[in-house]
């Protein structure tokens, strides 16, 4: 896998950030996982891959199945399936 210039991996983060604080300013506690929710059925809808930011990991893959309010499952290139309950989920991005 290539890695990141720590100058551009420091501007993406600073994107990220600033893209979610924008789009959760009046938000309550419950719309964040319904933000979620909907990129994820987005991305399955379009078939395209999302990156999950879970505990300072980022996660990457196709999206295969929501189970609404539990978990999400993906897939990519290095593990056949992963399995990530959207409690954890920090934020997700969705390229």
């Amino acid at each position: 896998m290539k890695t990141l210039k720590p100058a551009l991996a420091f501007s993406l983060t600073a994107y990220l950030a600033a893209v979610l604080a924008l789009g959760c300013v009046g938000a309550s506690a419950a719309e964040p996982a319904s933000s979620i929710e909907q990129v994820l059925g987005a991305a399955q809808q379009e078939k395209r891959s999302v990156m999950l930011y879970v505990g300072g990991q980022a996660i990457g893959g196709a999206v295969l199945r929501i189970e609404p309010g539990r978990s999400v499952e993906l897939r990519n290139q290095q593990y056949g399936r992963v399995v990530v309950r959207l409690d954890r989920v920090d934020a997700v991005a969705q390229p």
